[in-house]
């Protein structure tokens, strides 16, 4: 049986890019969580992600929270299978 293991990785974007670049990173798959914060580093939205979350119901919310900040970073847990080589 493989066990799981979290890594993160954090993307620095300008406020104009953050929808498409989380639509992106959902569509690569075994995204377990994705974390907005501002450029202080507060956190402002935290989206645990199940298949199809990102649709309609959270596209004007990440539009919303895009209009507010000119810089940002997204915190993207990925899910690994133990064994599965890194991208790092």
């Amino acid at each position: 049986m493989n066990k799981e293991k979290i890594r993160k990785e954090e993307f620095a974007i300008s406020g104009e890019k953050l929808v498409s670049t989380v639509k992106k990173l959902v569509r690569q798959g075994n995204i377990r969580r994705v974390t907005i914060k501002n450029k202080e580093g507060k956190t402002l939205i935290e989206i645990p992600l199940t298949v199809g979350v990102v649709g309609a119901v959270l596209l004007p919310t990440l539009a919303a929270i895009a209009a507010l900040v000119t810089e940002c970073t997204i915190v993207v847990e990925k899910v690994e299978e133990e064994g599965e080589p890194s991208q790092e």
